[in-house]
């Protein structure tokens, strides 16, 4: 007998796949494509309009239908203007040389207005080449100027009116796939996070809170996708029905982001004071049941089911209490100041189980503008004029890749025509994806794309001596297409194959499939050595040039957030929009300076500034981000006057520190250390402070404040270098 196969358990994960909605519509898309060729006997015309089904899904955005007819009006009307602006300047050669950097340079920088132009902009230029490899085909280029655009056009159009119905009928699928992204994260962040708990001595802790700062790059990235589709489904009307209750979930994974991205105390200190006790032990094990309960509203929301409860996390909140009440009653007790930081500790992590385990979120009574979201997209022309405008300047990373590419498609043009005129345009084509914004992502953009052409041109050639017979070729087209488009976002290398198994079977259609693959293949090498060589040569945006302004928008932006905490243990807690903004781009210049540091390790050696000394500051700015991050978990306002005069004197001198070493920075000036005095005056103590809560707060900005000097520290050792 042989076993049963869990088919039921593959589908629901297929099925809950973020990528299966597009790929079913291109699996769709592709397949009405080739019955109308074959039932028309316009076998021509399915290649041009397979080609525009791609374009089109490559242009694609997660907008609600009302949304997205408008952008599919717009990229029809971009693909329409370089389709046939492409068509008719083929013929020559000058005019087009001049005319190929000028677009690519408009269509980039279009890309400043919105990430939603960044991606229409991105689909047309694919087009455009699309368009040009149009004159491969054996029999040369139409007599009929208008019939490939047409083509190409009708092909986009017919993909993009299937998104549309798919949109209508499912409008909150990419919300729920957004939020499933942003639960997966935090239960990775959450295992991190849990890591450091474990009271091993000689553990390299530094090294787990480099893998969270990286790892909260990516809770941040899919929060802020988060909100943009949010706002995309609320628009200026008030949320209301499912996109009300997707909202509240928003914003709880925002509460439970700021809650276990909170640090409460120095974890080595932690792991030296507890290290016979089972206290640590039993947080890192209530931190990973939480991560698996994420995880478990990650799969609820992609199938639409409700999450499960887990009986276990009450079990282990009930005895994690009971560990701490045990050390609270020893004939020798820990230190205070270490029992409140563990109280802290245990309040939190009950606020992310309470969180998990209850459908409603702390901002559930909020109404008016405090539930709002801050909309990125322009709100007019004139806006939408100024976001370009202000790109236009050498110092613009957006202004370089603009000029980059336009330079290295002009030469790649060239070099085409010295080589082979007629297969040349992949050329072009592999330039336009390889060349990226940064170093590191082009390398590795290189690197993949060579891999998977190769890989596809034998599977290709295997293909073609195999499966001679034209309709078994036209069901892998439409595979291959499909897995394209599954694996084009993680595993580029096996997109690159998929497209090029596309190639050249659709190439094959008319005739010449065995003649396209070794152009397809040389080509390859010589787009990406253009696109390597522009990234290198041409205004390279090297990382290190902007870390000055990088590290200081760090510190700034966490002034803000903790002036922004502060003022509540004033007034109350208020999860209103300023707080939120605040907290946002704490987190986001975080989650760039991780990004940056990681494209910077990618750069060859002598641009690449002081590496160690950076990991650091990017180690303890995260540190100190989740020591204000704590101050935000546990906001509420102070009863007592002086308590709360106390408090806000020394969250002021904080907020002020910061925003000094981040002056410092800018103005590339040494960070001079504070005298004895000052440190003193400026650091915060809690004698004659009864409140408890002003003496938690006291505590956590004499850690910040720790951490703002180790920073200074960092900073001098990186000028100094």
């Amino acid at each position: 007998m042989f076993p049963r196969l869990p088919f039921a358990h593959y589908w629901r994960s297929l099925r809950g796949s973020d990528r299966f909605a597009e790929c079913l519509r291109v699996l769709l898309a592709l397949n009405g494509v080739i019955v109308y060729g074959l039932s028309t006997r316009q076998t021509a015309a399915m290649v041009p309009a397979m080609l525009g089904v791609i374009a089109c899904a490559l242009a694609e955005t997660e907008d609600h239908w009302r949304t997205r007819i408008g952008t599919l009006l717009i990229t029809l009307s971009c693909f329409a203007g370089v389709a046939f602006a492409v068509e008719w300047l083929l013929p020559y050669p000058v005019a087009f040389a001049f005319a190929l950097p000028l677009m690519t340079f408009v269509l980039v920088m279009l890309g400043a207005v919105s990430a939603r132009y960044a991606t229409i902009a991105g689909g047309t230029l694919i087009l455009a080449v699309y368009t040009m490899i149009g004159t491969d085909q054996p029999q040369g280029p139409p007599a009929n100027v208008l019939s490939e655009p047409v083509q190409l056009l009708a092909g986009a159009a017919w993909y993009g009116v299937l998104s549309l119905l798919w949109s209508v009928l499912s409008p909150q699928l990419a919300v729920r796939h957004a939020l499933a992204r942003v639960f997966d994260g935090l239960a990775d962040y959450m295992d991190n996070k849990a890591a450091l708990f474990t009271p091993v001595r000689g553990a390299d802790r530094d090294a787990l809170l480099l893998t969270l700062a990286m790892q909260n790059e990516r809770v941040v990235e899919a929060l802020n996708d988060t909100r943009i589709v949010l706002i995309d489904r609320i628009g200026m009307r008030r949320p209301r029905g499912a996109t009300a209750a997707r909202l509240q979930l928003y914003f709880k994974a925002q509460d439970i982001h700021e809650r276990i991205s909170s640090s409460h105390y120095p974890y080595a200190a932690l792991a030296e004071a507890f290290y016979h006790s089972d206290l640590l032990f039993r947080c890192e094990h209530m931190l990973r049941l939480e991560a698996r309960q994420c995880r478990r509203h990650a799969e609820a929301l992609r199938l639409r089911i409700a999450p499960a409860n887990g009986t276990e996390l009450r079990a282990a909140q009930a005895d994690l209490h009971a560990s701490i009440e045990l050390l609270r009653n020893e004939i020798q007790p820990p230190a205070k100041p270490l029992l409140r930081s563990l109280d802290a500790l245990l309040r939190n992590i009950t606020a992310i189980q309470a969180l998990l385990e209850h459908e409603t979120s702390p901002m559930a009574t909020v109404t008016g503008d405090d539930s709002a979201l801050q909309n990125p997209a322009p709100q007019s022309l004139s806006e939408a004029w100024e976001r370009v405008a202000i790109q236009l300047t050498p110092r613009s990373s957006r202004f370089r890749h603009a000029l980059r590419l336009a330079v290295a498609l002009m030469a790649g043009y060239g070099i085409l025509h010295l080589v082979h005129p007629q297969h040349g345009y992949w050329i072009l084509l592999t330039t336009l994806l390889v060349c990226q914004p940064s170093y590191g992502a082009t390398r590795m953009r290189m690197l993949q794309r060579v891999l998977g052409t190769v890989i596809g041109v034998v599977i290709g050639w295997a293909t073609l001596r195999l499966l001679p017979t034209a309709h078994w070729q036209l069901l892998l087209i439409v595979l291959s297409g499909v897995v394209f488009f599954a694996a084009r976002l993680r595993r580029y290398s096996i997109a690159t194959a998929a497209i090029t198994v596309f190639v050249v079977l659709c190439f094959n259609q008319a005739g010449n499939g065995y003649e396209v693959m070794w152009p397809r293949l040389l080509d390859t090498l010589i787009g990406a050595a253009i696109a390597a060589l522009s990234i290198y040569l041409i205004l390279p945006d090297w990382q290190g040039r902007q870390l000055d302004q990088v590290l200081a928008n760090t510190l700034r932006s966490d002034a803000r957030y903790l002036e922004q905490i502060m003022a509540q243990y004033v007034h109350g807690k208020r999860d209103d929009l300023a707080y939120r903004v605040a907290r946002r781009e704490a987190h986001n210049a975080d989650a760039a300076l991780s990004g940056v540091l990681a494209n910077m390790l990618r750069e060859p050696g002598r641009q690449r500034r002081g590496n160690e000394d950076l990991l650091r500051f990017l180690t303890i700015a995260h540190t100190m981000l989740g020591h204000i991050s704590a101050l935000g978990a546990h906001r509420q306002a102070i009863g007592s006057p002086q308590a709360r005069d106390t408090v806000t004197l020394a969250g002021n001198l904080m907020v002020t520190q910061l925003e000094h070493l981040a002056d410092a920075l800018t103005a590339h000036t040494t960070m001079s250390p504070a005298d004895g005095e000052l440190q003193q005056s400026m650091t915060p103590h809690v004698d004659g402070i009864e409140d408890e809560t002003a003496r938690l707060v006291l505590g956590q900005l004499a850690l910040i404040m720790a951490h703002r000097d180790r920073l200074a520290a960092v900073v001098r050792d990186i000028q100094a270098g």
